[in-house]
């Protein structure tokens, strides 16, 4: 099966790399610069796997028909990556999404038909270090489902597939699981405010508080919304429901302790990931995707409207905010939630 990964950052790298390495028939679509890198010396990947340097081939777009079209851009990219490449994507082949949030198989119905599209969900973690050059800071499933019509052989065949480089779980319910992994993502954008790498980040443990009341306005409107949660494999939806149950204090230091350890190497959330490369980032899609729905069911998202809003100012301005004037912006109130000042 000839593949194509549309997307030379940290996922399609990553993907493209070890599924080469595996004896795929694999061609990484990226922008010049990558691509320049990328044939010169090949693919660095560094981290869980060890230190290697993968050849793999690299263009700047498609160059004929692939049986396999893996877009790895940020959501907020697709509609370009797809303009660029139309050319041999309209006529035939699968079409598989990667990105966070649950927008990314939405805007790619628009150009495909339901039966060529497959979903997926990285649960696996990757920093982008520059052209070339790739950490892999940790393992985890790639669950792989059908968005639009269920679950059948054509997605097993793929799963077997890409399974020689990856731990594969096939599910019949991907769009409640995205929804699920979309709190997964929550936390990238404290550490998109203040520009430092999630250990750092969650080294605070007013910025773990902050998470946690992010987190549970977020869970109160998708079930305002009676949007149902989907467990994903090792990490059950009741893990969430659990900690925003909790005391605030007790589930700040399970923040702590679970962002500060994810990796040995400074790990940078997806969103800061995109502004140090002073690119658009993911937002809207991930906190702006509650803040949406919010406003769609006229529900309040006080303080994820609050951070979308910031960050798209980091965005706009090139300049961090201080962790003081992150905390400043919000103010505990009597242990239990955050409050957005008055502007």
């Amino acid at each position: 099966m000839k593949i194509a990964v549309i997307g030379a950052g940290a996922i399609g790298g990553v993907v493209a790399a070890y599924l080469k390495k595996a004896g795929e028939d694999v061609v990484l679509i990226g922008r010049s610069d990558q691509v320049d890198a990328i044939t010169a010396q090949g693919l660095t990947i560094k981290g869980v796997r060890g230190n290697e340097t993968i050849k793999v081939p690299a263009l700047t777009r498609l160059d004929k028909l692939y049986d396999l079209v893996i877009f790895a851009v940020k959501t907020q990219d697709i509609e370009e990556a797809f303009a660029h490449n139309s050319e041999f994507l309209e006529p035939s082949g699968l079409i598989m999404t990667t990105q966070n949030g649950v927008q990314a198989d939405n805007i790619l119905s628009s150009h495909f038909e339901r039966e060529r599209q497959i979903s997926s969900i990285v649960m696996f973690g990757a920093t982008y270090i520059k052209p070339g050059e790739i950490v892999f800071n940790f393992e985890g499933d790639w669950i792989i489902g059908r968005p639009l019509s269920p679950l059948d052989p054509t997605t097993h065949a793929i799963a077997e597939l890409l399974g020689k480089a990856f731990k594969m779980v096939p599910s019949t319910n991907i769009m409640g699981q995205k929804y699920l992994k979309l709190f997964v993502n929550f936390n990238n954008c404290i550490p998109a405010l203040i520009g430092k790498s999630m250990q750092e980040t969650f080294a605070d443990m007013d910025l773990c508080r902050l998470s946690v009341i992010l987190l549970k306005e977020g869970v109160d409107i998708l079930a305002a919304a009676h949007i149902e949660l989907a467990s994903l494999p090792n990490f059950p939806k009741e893990r969430i429901d659990g900690l925003v149950k909790m005391p605030l204090e007790q589930a700040a230091g399970i923040i702590n302790k679970t962002l500060t350890t994810l990796s040995k190497e400074p790990l940078y959330g997806s969103i800061l990931q995109s502004i140090m490369r002073g690119k658009t980032s993911e937002i809207d899609f991930i906190n702006g995707e509650i803040a949406q729905i919010a406003n769609h069911f006229k529900l309040p998202s006080t303080l994820n409207g609050k951070i979308v809003d910031m960050v798209h100012e980091v965005e706009r301005t090139h300049k961090y905010f201080t962790v003081e004037e992150v905390k400043k912006e919000f103010e505990l109130e009597k242990g239990d939630k955050y409050a957005v000042k008055s502007s």
